[in-house]
Protein backbone atom coordinates (compact mmCIF):
# COMPACT_ATOMS: atom_id res chain seq x y z
CA UNK A 1 0.00 0.00 0.00
CA UNK A 2 1.02 3.30 -1.29
CA UNK A 3 2.17 5.36 2.01
CA UNK A 4 1.41 9.35 1.68
CA UNK A 5 4.34 11.67 1.80
CA UNK A 6 3.99 15.68 2.71
CA UNK A 7 2.72 17.71 -0.56
CA UNK A 8 4.55 20.39 -1.44
CA UNK A 9 1.67 23.46 -2.58
CA UNK A 10 2.68 24.19 -6.21
CA UNK A 11 0.18 26.92 -7.05
CA UNK A 12 -0.97 28.06 -11.02
CA UNK A 13 0.16 26.37 -13.72
CA UNK A 14 3.56 25.25 -14.21
CA UNK A 15 5.77 27.54 -16.49
CA UNK A 16 7.72 26.06 -19.54
CA UNK A 17 11.23 25.02 -18.85
CA UNK A 18 13.35 27.19 -20.82
CA UNK A 19 13.25 25.73 -23.89
CA UNK A 20 13.38 26.34 -27.91
CA UNK A 21 14.84 24.81 -30.94
CA UNK A 22 18.14 23.20 -30.51
CA UNK A 23 20.74 24.99 -32.62
CA UNK A 24 24.19 23.17 -34.07
CA UNK A 25 27.67 25.99 -33.52
CA UNK A 26 27.30 27.75 -36.49
CA UNK A 27 23.10 28.25 -36.23
CA UNK A 28 23.99 29.42 -32.61
CA UNK A 29 26.81 32.11 -33.66
CA UNK A 30 24.23 33.26 -36.58
CA UNK A 31 21.63 34.05 -33.77
CA UNK A 32 23.82 35.61 -31.51
CA UNK A 33 24.48 38.31 -34.55
CA UNK A 34 21.02 38.79 -35.12
CA UNK A 35 20.06 39.17 -31.18
CA UNK A 36 22.66 41.81 -31.07
CA UNK A 37 21.07 43.68 -33.49
CA UNK A 38 17.73 42.80 -32.35
CA UNK A 39 18.49 43.68 -28.45
CA UNK A 40 17.54 47.67 -27.61
CA UNK A 41 18.92 48.79 -24.18
CA UNK A 42 17.73 51.58 -22.29
CA UNK A 43 19.74 54.84 -22.10
CA UNK A 44 20.58 55.58 -19.67
CA UNK A 45 20.52 52.61 -17.77
CA UNK A 46 18.51 52.53 -14.64
CA UNK A 47 17.73 49.97 -11.55
CA UNK A 48 15.47 47.93 -14.13
CA UNK A 49 13.42 44.84 -12.51
CA UNK A 50 15.29 42.99 -9.97
CA UNK A 51 17.10 39.78 -10.01
CA UNK A 52 18.03 38.71 -6.81
CA UNK A 53 14.16 38.46 -5.68
CA UNK A 54 13.47 35.62 -8.07
CA UNK A 55 16.81 33.79 -7.28
CA UNK A 56 15.98 33.48 -3.83
CA UNK A 57 12.47 32.49 -4.78
CA UNK A 58 13.97 30.03 -6.88
CA UNK A 59 15.81 28.57 -3.85
CA UNK A 60 13.30 28.31 -1.44
CA UNK A 61 11.18 26.62 -4.36
CA UNK A 62 14.13 23.98 -4.87
CA UNK A 63 14.81 23.07 -1.24
CA UNK A 64 11.23 22.79 -0.64
CA UNK A 65 11.32 20.18 -3.73
CA UNK A 66 14.46 18.60 -2.51
CA UNK A 67 13.13 18.14 1.13
CA UNK A 68 10.02 16.50 -0.74
CA UNK A 69 11.57 14.66 -3.06
CA UNK A 70 13.98 13.28 -0.50
CA UNK A 71 10.65 12.32 1.86
CA UNK A 72 9.72 10.43 -1.27
CA UNK A 73 12.53 8.15 -1.11
CA UNK A 74 12.25 7.68 2.64
CA UNK A 75 9.06 5.95 2.00
CA UNK A 76 10.27 3.77 -0.79
CA UNK A 77 8.64 5.48 -3.35
CA UNK A 78 9.81 5.11 -7.12
CA UNK A 79 11.30 8.48 -8.13
CA UNK A 80 12.44 9.42 -11.83
CA UNK A 81 16.72 9.46 -12.55
CA UNK A 82 16.33 13.34 -13.04
CA UNK A 83 14.57 13.59 -9.39
CA UNK A 84 17.55 11.28 -7.55
CA UNK A 85 19.56 13.94 -9.40
CA UNK A 86 18.70 16.62 -8.09
CA UNK A 87 18.88 14.61 -4.73
CA UNK A 88 22.41 13.53 -4.75
CA UNK A 89 23.47 16.82 -6.46
CA UNK A 90 21.40 19.54 -3.86
CA UNK A 91 24.75 21.05 -2.69
CA UNK A 92 26.01 22.05 -6.15
CA UNK A 93 22.39 23.85 -6.70
CA UNK A 94 23.13 25.62 -3.18
CA UNK A 95 26.70 26.44 -4.10
CA UNK A 96 25.49 28.21 -7.16
CA UNK A 97 22.68 30.06 -5.52
CA UNK A 98 25.21 31.99 -3.09
CA UNK A 99 27.71 32.33 -6.02
CA UNK A 100 25.01 34.41 -7.53
CA UNK A 101 24.17 36.22 -4.35
CA UNK A 102 28.42 37.34 -4.11
CA UNK A 103 28.67 37.81 -7.40
CA UNK A 104 25.36 40.10 -7.93
CA UNK A 105 25.45 42.85 -5.76
CA UNK A 106 22.70 45.81 -6.06
CA UNK A 107 25.57 48.39 -7.24
CA UNK A 108 26.93 46.15 -9.74
CA UNK A 109 23.72 44.77 -10.70
CA UNK A 110 22.49 48.70 -11.81
CA UNK A 111 25.47 49.45 -14.13
CA UNK A 112 24.23 46.69 -15.92
CA UNK A 113 22.22 47.72 -19.49
CA UNK A 114 19.07 46.79 -19.33
CA UNK A 115 16.51 45.47 -21.98
CA UNK A 116 14.22 47.85 -23.51
CA UNK A 117 11.68 45.96 -25.18
CA UNK A 118 10.84 41.75 -25.15
CA UNK A 119 9.54 38.81 -22.33
CA UNK A 120 12.59 40.05 -20.74
CA UNK A 121 12.27 43.85 -20.70
CA UNK A 122 13.71 45.63 -17.44
CA UNK A 123 16.49 42.60 -17.27
CA UNK A 124 20.21 43.01 -17.68
CA UNK A 125 20.91 42.72 -21.63
CA UNK A 126 24.05 39.84 -20.21
CA UNK A 127 20.75 37.62 -19.24
CA UNK A 128 19.46 37.97 -22.41
CA UNK A 129 22.18 37.04 -24.11
CA UNK A 130 22.41 33.83 -21.39
CA UNK A 131 18.88 32.84 -21.72
CA UNK A 132 19.08 32.83 -25.39
CA UNK A 133 22.36 30.38 -24.92
CA UNK A 134 20.17 28.75 -22.58
CA UNK A 135 17.03 28.12 -24.61
CA UNK A 136 18.43 27.05 -28.05
CA UNK A 137 21.51 24.66 -26.20
CA UNK A 138 19.21 23.05 -23.79
CA UNK A 139 20.46 24.10 -21.12
CA UNK A 140 24.04 22.26 -22.31
CA UNK A 141 27.22 23.60 -20.67
CA UNK A 142 29.93 23.87 -23.07
CA UNK A 143 32.51 26.84 -22.82
CA UNK A 144 33.68 27.28 -26.02
CA UNK A 145 30.62 27.14 -27.24
CA UNK A 146 29.45 29.73 -24.96
CA UNK A 147 32.20 31.85 -25.79
CA UNK A 148 31.89 31.69 -29.83
CA UNK A 149 28.10 32.53 -29.04
CA UNK A 150 29.00 35.73 -26.97
CA UNK A 151 31.68 36.61 -29.21
CA UNK A 152 29.23 36.44 -32.40
CA UNK A 153 26.81 38.68 -30.45
CA UNK A 154 29.58 41.29 -30.10
CA UNK A 155 30.61 41.26 -33.82
CA UNK A 156 27.09 43.48 -34.11
CA UNK A 157 27.59 45.06 -30.55
CA UNK A 158 30.02 45.30 -28.35
CA UNK A 159 28.87 44.15 -24.69
CA UNK A 160 30.63 46.42 -21.74
CA UNK A 161 33.37 44.61 -19.52
CA UNK A 162 30.35 44.47 -16.55
CA UNK A 163 28.45 42.71 -18.74
CA UNK A 164 31.54 40.15 -19.81
CA UNK A 165 32.13 39.46 -16.24
CA UNK A 166 28.52 39.11 -16.05
CA UNK A 167 28.27 36.16 -18.59
CA UNK A 168 28.72 33.43 -15.90
CA UNK A 169 26.64 35.03 -13.53
CA UNK A 170 23.71 35.56 -15.60
CA UNK A 171 24.29 31.95 -17.08
CA UNK A 172 23.93 30.50 -13.39
CA UNK A 173 20.71 32.48 -12.99
CA UNK A 174 19.16 31.19 -15.79
CA UNK A 175 20.59 27.42 -15.28
CA UNK A 176 18.65 27.70 -11.92
CA UNK A 177 15.46 29.66 -13.15
CA UNK A 178 15.07 26.30 -15.65
CA UNK A 179 15.64 23.57 -13.25
CA UNK A 180 13.19 25.18 -11.16
CA UNK A 181 10.64 24.90 -13.62
CA UNK A 182 11.49 20.95 -14.54
CA UNK A 183 11.59 20.27 -10.90
CA UNK A 184 7.97 21.87 -10.45
CA UNK A 185 7.09 19.41 -13.12
CA UNK A 186 8.75 16.44 -11.68
CA UNK A 187 7.06 17.34 -8.13
CA UNK A 188 3.98 17.62 -10.03
CA UNK A 189 4.37 14.40 -11.55
CA UNK A 190 5.19 12.49 -8.81
CA UNK A 191 2.10 13.73 -6.71
CA UNK A 192 -0.46 12.59 -9.47
CA UNK A 193 1.02 9.42 -9.10
CA UNK A 194 0.72 9.58 -5.18
CA UNK A 195 -2.96 10.24 -5.81
CA UNK A 196 -3.47 7.65 -8.24
CA UNK A 197 -1.89 4.80 -6.56
CA UNK A 198 -4.17 5.91 -3.32
CA UNK A 199 -7.18 5.99 -4.96
CA UNK A 200 -6.74 2.81 -6.41
CA UNK A 201 -5.58 1.49 -2.84
CA UNK A 202 -8.71 2.63 -1.95
CA UNK A 203 -10.54 1.09 -4.54
CA UNK A 204 -8.98 -2.45 -4.33
CA UNK A 205 -9.76 -2.40 -0.81
CA UNK A 206 -13.59 -1.46 -1.08
CA UNK A 207 -13.98 -4.46 -3.77
CA UNK A 208 -12.26 -6.61 -0.97
CA UNK A 209 -9.08 -7.59 -2.74
CA UNK A 210 -5.44 -7.02 -1.60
Amino acid sequence: MTKPITPIPVPGEPEEPIRAELFSPERLEQHGESLAAAQAISIPTDAGRPLIPRVLENGRVLLEYYRSTAEAIQHDQAITPAAEWLVDNFYIVEEQLREIRDDLPPGFYRKLPKLKVGHLEGFPRVFGVAWAYVAHTDSRFDPELLRAFVSAYQRVQPLTIGELWAVAITLRVVLVENLRRIAERLVRSRQARVEADLLADKVLGAAGQT
